[in-house]
Order: C-alpha cells, then sequence, then structure tokens
C-alpha cells in the first residue's frame, strides 16, 4: 500500500523501536555540554575526545574534532585511533556510528543513521547504524545514510550522498546518490 500525503498521520507517530539509550537527565547534560563547550571555536580540539568519553563514546588515540561538529549521543559512538573529524560535520547518531582507525570525515559531512518509514501512515522511525571502515574518507559535505557501510580505503567524495554500501577501495566522486 502507498501512503500519500493525505493518508500521513503524524499526530501518530509513536517512535516504536527508537532507543535513546540513556535517560532524560543525562541527554539534557549533553546537550548543555555540546552547546555551551564541545561545538565552540575556543575549546581545545584535544579536549573534545575526553568529553565524548566522559558521555560514554570509546574513543581512540590522537583523534582531532574540530569545532562546530556535533554528535547526537555520544555513548552511540565508536571512533578509531588517528581520526579527523571536520568542522561543520554532523554525526546523527540514533542508532550507533563506527569509526575505523585513520578515517577522515571532511567538513560539513553528515552521518545519519536516522530515517522514517515512508509508507508507514505515522511515518515511524527507519534507523540503522553506520560503518565507516578503515582508511575511508567521507569529503567535504558529503551524507552517508542509515545502514551503510563505507568500505576500508574508500571514497564518499565531496558533495555525494551513500544511501547504499561502498564497497573497499571504491571512490565516488561524481555529484548525485551512490
Amino acid at each position: 500500500m502507498t501512503v500519500t500525503a493525505t493518508d500521513r498521520r503524524l499526530r501518530g507517530f509513536t517512535g516504536a523501536g527508537y532507543d535513546k539509550g540513556r535517560g532524560l537527565l543525562t541527554q539534557v547534560a549533553w546537550f548543555v555540554v555540546l552547546n555551551v563547550l564541545f561545538m565552540k571555536w575556543w575549546f581545545p580540539p584535544r579536549l573534545r575526545p575526553a568529553l565524548l568519553r566522559l558521555f560514554g563514546a570509546r574513543v581512540g588515540e590522537r583523534v582531532l574534532i574540530r569545532h562546530r561538529v556535533r554528535v547526537q549521543w555520544p555513548w552511540k559512538l565508536t571512533v578509531g585511533d588517528d581520526v579527523w573529524v571536520g568542522e561543520d560535520s554532523w554525526l546523527i547518531n540514533l542508532e550507533p556510528i563506527s569509526i575505523g582507525h585513520d578515517v577522515c570525515v571532511s567538513q560539513g559531512a553528515v552521518l545519519c543513521t536516522g530515517s522514517h518509514q515512508r509508507r508507514s501512515p505515522t511515518f515511524e522511525f527507519d534507523n540503522a547504524a553506520i560503518r565507516l571502515e578503515p582508511g575511508s574518507w567521507v569529503a567535504a559535505r558529503a551524507m552517508v545514510l542509515r545502514g551503510v557501510t563505507v568500505g576500508a580505503d574508500a571514497v564518499v567524495g565531496a558533495g555525494v550522498v551513500a544511501h547504499r554500501d561502498v564497497p573497499p577501495g571504491a571512490v565516488h566522486t561524481t555529484g548525485g546518490a551512490v
């Protein structure tokens, strides 16, 4: 059955199947820390991994996280050693995001584990984890969507939308979707 806009009733949305992973107090505390410290240009980049760890993220060594990076839920984030995350990147991790070692997530990139069931009359969640394997690169303003694995040493080029798995070593740099 195809659901049209006239069939959709968003007031019936329940959020079924989505677990934020922590209680409201922890969520509020993270929101305050994210917006008051973590994203600010003046906050030392070397301290950002420590803040993520404080909120439950598993973060490796020599990780560089620039300013204006947004992380939805640190406790659903795993980052390997020697990772760079460029400014203005957004890690929307309603489900886990796993970033392998020696990965670069460039400026303005978006990793989004969230989506919705378009055929659901109440537009329920359709979320899935994202995995960036070692040596991969998500270039500037690229987007990796729910359920995608970017293979080892693969490239998701600038502005590209990856909506399905990117094989190891593949280079996708043409505009549009992969």
